[in-house]
């Protein structure tokens, strides 16, 4: 198993993957509270919370399944060598398990609040349908060779589409959003990017 060559580095690498937690974490509450204080959720995009939802999920699969399953670590070392660290850190699980639950109190506001006119549209209810039949498939295919590691890498490459598909509904229909969240949303990428940098060092 890998370990940090350099303490000050993995210090670093700890405090930066923390600090993108914080900040996303702090990010998602204003919508929350718009969403609480209006009584109505008039204005944010029901696809974009579906979609996001389907988005933070499988994000959430792929980082526990790493983080915690010695087996899908195994299959990862023999992959890629045992002088590789593990892509996912505490951090990136906190993160995931964090955005599914607010995404939940999300729907649950879409359910109980003023929604106007507004539904989920019938692409996003398809998109999100076609993507759970596909990672059921993989499962299947997985199932017989027992190739965790190969399904785990699936649900992140769902959860990189779902970043580029959940955005496009968003973009027609943003009056509800805060622009605090996507502040620190930005932020977040950012913060990410330098993590995972340190990461390859």
């Amino acid at each position: 198993m890998a370990s940090w060559n350099s303490i000050p580095l993995e210090i670093t690498y700890q405090v930066v993957g923390w600090i993108a937690f914080v900040s996303w974490t702090f990010g998602s509450y204003p919508q929350l509270i718009l969403n609480f204080r209006r009584k109505s959720v008039v204005g944010l995009s029901f696809d974009f919370v579906v979609l996001n939802l389907t988005k933070h999920t499988s994000y959430l699969i792929y980082n526990a399944s790493l983080y915690f399953s010695s087996t899908i670590q195994k299959q990862y070392y023999e992959k890629y060598g045992y002088d590789e660290m593990i892509p996912v850190a505490a951090n990136d699980v906190a993160f995931s398990t964090h955005a599914v639950l607010i995404t939940l109190i999300v729907l649950f506001q879409i359910l109980i609040h003023d929604r106007g006119s507004q539904k989920v549209s019938r692409i996003a209810i398809a998109i999100v349908i076609a993507v759970w039949l596909f990672a059921a498939v993989c499962f299947f295919i997985a199932l017989p060779r027992h190739s965790w590691l190969w399904l785990t890498s699936i649900f992140n490459s769902i959860q990189v589409f779902m970043t580029v598909v959940k955005y496009i509904p968003q973009v027609r229909l943003v009056t509800a959003l805060s622009r605090l969240c996507s502040l620190f949303e930005e932020m977040l990428k950012v913060l990410n990017l330098l993590s995972m940098l340190m990461d390859a060092i």
